[in-house]
C-alpha cells in the first residue's frame, strides 16, 4: 500500500519471501512502523521497541541471510539515508501512547499514497450480496462499527462478531445466499479460530479483504487482499486508530462502487427525521 521509494516500503520488500516467526514478524512490524529510525537503533534499542530479546534480533538479522544484526543496520543505513526523527525527551507515558498513535496514522496516511489496494478492495466487497464481516476478540469493535456504517450503503451486511461452532455454518449460509467475498478485522493477539475461519472461507471459495495490523501478521496466507494498519502498543491495552480509520476509508471507498450509496443515505436520514432518531 505504499510508495516504493518510502523507507517503509524498502524494509517490506526486504522482508518479502522470508518465513518468519511470529517474534520475527513482531520485529519486522517494529521496523516498518519506526522506518526512518531503524538504521539508527543498536540491536539492543530494537530488541526494546518490539518487546523482544537481543539475541532474538541477531536472530532476525540473520534469517534475512545477514551475518548479524550490524550487517543488516549497514544494508539499511545505505538503502535508506535518512536522519532519525527527533522525538521530545520529556513525554509521559500517556503522550508517548497518543505520539505513537499520531505516527501511525501518519504511516497509514503514507501508504494511501496508493488507494490502488483500497479501491481493488472496495470493488470486491462492494460487489457480495450479502456481505459478511468478521471480527473477534479486539478486532470485534472494529467489525461492529464497520457493518453499523456499512448496512446504511449496502443491502445486506451480515456481522460476524462472535466465535463458536455456529461460525463457519453462517459463512456457508452467506455462500448459499450468494456471498462471494468476506470482510476481516484482525488484530492481536490473533485468536486461532480467526485463522481457521478464513480459511474454511477460502475453501467454499470466498474472496477474503482483511484489514490486520500488519502485513507479517498470521491471517495474511489466508487473505487475498491485505490492508495493514498498525495498533499502538504504548498502553497495556493494544490501541487501534489505524485500523479503523482504514475500515472508514474503505468503506468510503466502497460507496464509489454502489450506484445507490447515496439514495440509500439520503433516505436513511429521512427515515431518522421522520422517527426522531437523533436530537440535535
Amino acid at each position: 500500500m505504499s510508495g516504493t521509494d518510502s523507507p517503509a516500503a524498502r524494509l517490506q520488500a526486504l522482508f518479502e519471501g522470508h518465513r518468519l516467526t511470529p517474534t520475527q514478524r513482531r520485529i519486522a512490524h517494529c521496523m516498518v512502523r519506526r522506518a526512518a529510525d531503524v538504521p539508527f537503533l543498536s540491536s539492543v534499542e530494537l530488541a526494546e521497541l518490539a518487546g523482544v530479546s537481543q539475541p532474538s534480533v541477531t536472530r532476525f538479522a540473520v534469517a534475512l541471510g545477514f551475518d548479524g544484526y550490524p550487517a543488516l543496520r549497514r544494508h539499511l543505513r545505505e538503502v535508506t539515508p535518512a536522519e532519525p526523527v527527533d522525538r521530545p525527551a520529556t513525554r509521559n507515558e500517556y503522550q508517548q501512547a497518543v505520539e505513537e498513535e499520531i505516527e501511525n496514522l501518519r504511516h497509514l496516511a503514507q501508504a494511501l499514497a496508493d488507494p490502488g489496494p483500497v479501491r481493488q478492495a472496495a470493488r470486491i466487497l462492494a460487489g457480495s450480496r450479502p456481505l459478511p464481516v468478521l471480527g473477534l476478540r479486539a478486532a470485534a469493535a472494529q467489525a461492529y462499527g464497520f457493518a453499523y456504517f456499512a448496512a446504511k450503503v449496502h443491502p445486506d451486511v451480515r456481522l460476524l462478531d462472535e466465535g463458536g461452532t455456529m461460525l463457519q455454518d453462517r459463512i456457508d449460509t452467506a455462500v448459499r445466499a450468494g456471498a462471494t467475498a468476506l470482510l476481516c478485522f484482525a488484530l492481536p493477539r490473533h485468536p486461532r479460530e480467526v485463522v481457521d475461519t478464513l480459511a474454511h472461507a477460502k475453501d467454499v471459495g470466498l474472496t477474503v479483504v482483511t484489514v490486520a495490523d500488519s502485513a507479517f501478521a498470521p491471517v495474511a496466507k489466508h487473505s487475498d487482499v491485505l490492508l495493514p494498519a498498525a495498533v499502538g502498543t504504548g498502553l497495556s491495552f493494544d490501541t487501534a486508530c489505524a485500523p479503523m480509520l482504514l475500515g472508514r476509508v474503505l468503506l468510503e471507498a466502497m460507496c464509489d462502487d454502489l450506484p445507490d450509496a447515496q439514495a440509500r443515505l439520503e433516505e436513511f436520514d429521512a427515515t431518522a427525521a421522520a422517527r426522531g432518531l437523533f436530537v440535535e
